[in-house]
């Protein structure tokens, strides 16, 4: 960041921190004009509301940024720091991942999710090593290793001056956290008393109490960078007594180049990226713990007093690693991201052309799920068009993607999808596709230790309650008394309670719904309850749409033969943005979140998230029926989903997947509440405006839609695209005709 700052503004955003009788959050500003870097540390009150943190973050950003010209370049080193930044203006956003996070101690359940949501934004990743690289290489079409550098110069500081201490001196310098392995140091210690083992650095996330006390193993505590030669020059032998554990398995230590700059031999425990860099010089000993590990401290102690012809090698490795050249060739990649103007303009730099594609479409659709795939089946088989079918994900049929498990069994690789219509259009359209699997849905809800159907039915209320009721009148009778009057029927709250009761409605529905939105019932509009319909017959099945089938071959099949014709190209795992410029089309049908295409100009369009654990089981039946859901609050998911229920295959083993909802990761549901409707509402007035795009689909029109609701707005928008185009076609014929011929005089 130095460096950088030496071309322009760099603000680092640090972490808040949290004092004690703080009555106004604020901001503490350090420029230091040393290095030109401007420091902020939010400051907040302890015990502050963590649910509106963000939002308070989020405001003191903008406070702050309102003096200051835009866009930037966004820097994140962590995903944590998106959700009350995502909305600033920048030409360029770099992920600069410098290791596995998700992998550490007490890692919050939101990173992985955000990370996603990161990556699905960001327009260069630069990882800190080759092994981070190789894990994530195929999650963004521009990621760049950056191993560890080094300034060179101010670690040979340490060979400076100095008298060699007739105590044989190790030390480590960096957090001390779950990745040092603690045990070896102990180890270390116990097995060589005459020597002094100091370790540097604050203690993190591990408790004090934990490190091994010997008479011979010094803690001193943190050091700043400047003081650091000075720390290791009385050192003859640097250590790195790392952990082989899940939070190292990514590492690429800075300290390596830093303690060889530093002219110490190094001994570190089999780290992957130190192996592959500096396993062959000489000055640096690779063991494994316990024994080898001290025998290899020997072997170090015995070169470090031998001389100094062992530093030549390491010389000449480190004189090609600076943080001169890794600023340079960020820097380079930065500002050609920045010249293809990635986000400031919905059309970027082009992707490499096919030879046996035509290099002009009649219609681009963006997204291969429901929405775009009967988009681009209308356009070519109906409308005779040339299409090209773009989506970020490696596979067609979007959230309905299904897929065969290492156990051979078909799964929903986004949750369970069941197909139901009313429309005998939409059913015949999507026959043509695929043959059916008759199914008819049922879900259980765990209360009270029963698995009771759901929506709520006269079984339902006998099981609970230890009735007997014979009749709908009898059940309908039942619920009338349990049932709460509520004047005006405004929030899903109000539509359980008036025609339930309030305690079937907090065993059934209030802990689903908070789970499952994020928000109680009475912040929710009243359509998301109103879709759970209440019954006083003993029909258990979940709908009860004239249509309810499965795909017989599954849904991707049926989505590769919807698309399965001449004029369709389709590529996956490409972000529109890539292929827009470089595959020119006279329309564009878009299917993705309309806040994005729109570069959220007015805000993010708030959206639930799923996050989904597959598990395959050694049993043939996990549960009695497909789905049975958790509304108890102590219970994390949602509903767990039993495949073969839905498919109908027979096979040893069994897949179940738990569904927990997010705040962050892939939009899902569009929230129900009125502001957001109104948010979108200003987004829907700009996609009017935009007269050679489509905006069809959930995201594109932020509607909570089923599978058959897109399918049919999809087909109606066709059709209006159809006789738009014959309506042209005429006025066009009449304009281009020949003038009538004057009349005979």
């Amino acid at each position: 960041m130095l460096r950088f700052a030496r071309e322009g503004r760099v603000i680092f955003w640090e972490e808040p921190v949290r004092l004690e009788d703080l009555e106004t959050p604020n901001l503490r500003v350090e420029a230091c004009p040393i290095t030109g870097v401007t420091v902020i540390t939010p400051q907040l009150a302890a015990g502050s509301d963590p649910a509106g943190e963000c939002d308070t973050i989020r405001q003191l950003l903008d406070l702050y940024l309102l003096g200051e010209p835009g866009p930037f370049v966004r820097w994140y080193y962590t995903p944590m720091m998106l959700p009350f930044s995502e909305h600033i203006p920048a030409d360029c956003i770099v992920y600069d991942c410098m290791d596995e996070l998700a992998n550490f101690k007490g890692a919050p359940p939101e990173l992985l999710p955000r990370e996603q949501r990161l990556l699905s934004q960001a327009d260069l990743v630069f990882t800190g090593g080759y092994s981070l690289y190789e894990a994530k290489k195929d999650r963004h079409p521009h990621i760049y290793p950056f191993p560890s550098s080094v300034d060179a110069e101010h670690f040979s500081r340490a060979r400076q001056g100095g008298v060699p201490s007739s105590t044989p001196r190790f030390g480590f310098y960096g957090v001390i956290d779950e990745r040092m392995d603690l045990e070896l140091l102990a180890t270390l210690a116990d097995a060589r008393p005459e020597w002094d083992v100091e370790i540097v650095g604050p203690v993190v996330k591990i408790s004090d109490a934990d490190l091994p006390r010997r008479a011979n193993l010094h803690y001193p505590g943190g050091k700043s960078y400047d003081e650091l030669p000075d720390c290791i020059r009385s050192w003859d032998v640097a250590l790195m007594p790392f952990a082989i554990n899940e939070a190292t398995r990514f590492i690429s230590p800075t300290k390596t180049p830093e303690y060889l700059s530093a002219g110490k031999p190094v001994v570190s425990t089999p780290i992957t990226d130190v192996v592959r860099h500096y396993g062959e010089i000489d000055a640096v000993f690779i063991a494994e713990r316990g024994e080898a590990f001290v025998a290899a401290c020997d072997r170090a102690l015995a070169l470090a007093r031998s001389g100094g012809d062992w530093l030549k090698q390491a010389d000449a490795l480190l004189a090609d690693m600076s943080w001169d050249k890794s600023f340079q060739q960020m820097n380079t990649l930065i500002r050609q991201s920045i010249a293809k103007s990635l986000h400031a303009h919905p059309v970027v730099s082009p992707v490499a052309l096919r030879s046996d594609r035509p290099q002009h479409y009649d219609v681009m659709v963006v997204g291969a799920g429901f929405a775009g795939a009967v988009m681009a089946e209308r356009l070519a088989a109906d409308g005779g068009k040339k299409v090209l079918v773009v989506d970020r994900r490696p596979h067609v049929a979007g959230n309905a993607y299904d897929r065969l498990n290492e156990a051979g069994v078909l799964i929903h690789q986004y949750g369970p999808h069941i197909f139901h219509t009313n429309s005998q259009e939409i059913f015949d359209y999507l026959s043509r596709f695929t043959k059916w699997r008759p199914y008819e849905h049922r879900v259980l809800a765990a209360v009270d230790d029963m698995l009771l159907p759901i929506p709520i039915n006269r079984t339902t209320i006998n099981r609970l309650y230890n009735l007997n009721l014979q009749t709908e009148e009898e059940a309908a009778i039942f619920l009338a008394a349990q049932a709460e009057p509520v004047s005006v029927i405004r929030s899903s709250e109000d539509v359980v309670i008036s025609a339930v009761g309030r305690e079937l409605y907090e065993k059934f529905f209030q802990g689903y719904t908070r789970k499952q939105w994020g928000l109680d019932p009475s912040e929710l509009d009243k359509a998301v309850t109103a879709r759970v319909p209440t019954r006083t017959n003993v029909d258990d099945r979940y709908f009860t749409d004239a249509f309810q089938a499965m795909p017989l071959e599954g849904y991707t099949k049926m989505f590769e033969r919807m698309l399965d014709h001449p004029n369709i190209d389709v590529m996956l795992g490409v972000d529109y943005c890539e292929a827009r410029d470089a595959y020119p089309h006279d329309h564009l049908v878009f299917t993705g979140p309309i806040d994005e295409y729109f570069g959220y100009r007015f805000g993010k369009l708030p959206y639930r998230s799923l996050r989904f654990q597959h598990e395959t089981l050694p049993q043939e039946q996990f549960q009695p029926v497909a789905v049975v859901n958790y509304p108890s609050p102590d219970v994390p998911h949602t509903r767990i989903t039993e495949y073969k229920h839905l498919t109908g295959q027979q096979a040893p083993a069994t897949s179940i997947t738990y569904e927990y909802p997010a705040s962050e990761g892939d939009p899902y549901y569009p929230i129900p509440r009125p502001e957001n409707q109104a948010l979108f509402k200003r987004y829907e007035a700009l996609a009017l405006a935009q007269p050679d795009v489509s905006f069809v689909g959930r995201l594109a029109t932020y509607r909570y839609y089923n599978m058959d609701q897109v399918v049919g707005q999809a087909l109606a928008t066709y059709r209006r695209m159809a006789k738009k185009a014959v309506v042209e076609n005429r006025r066009s014929t009449v304009l281009n005709s020949p003038p009538l011929s004057p009349p005979a005089t």
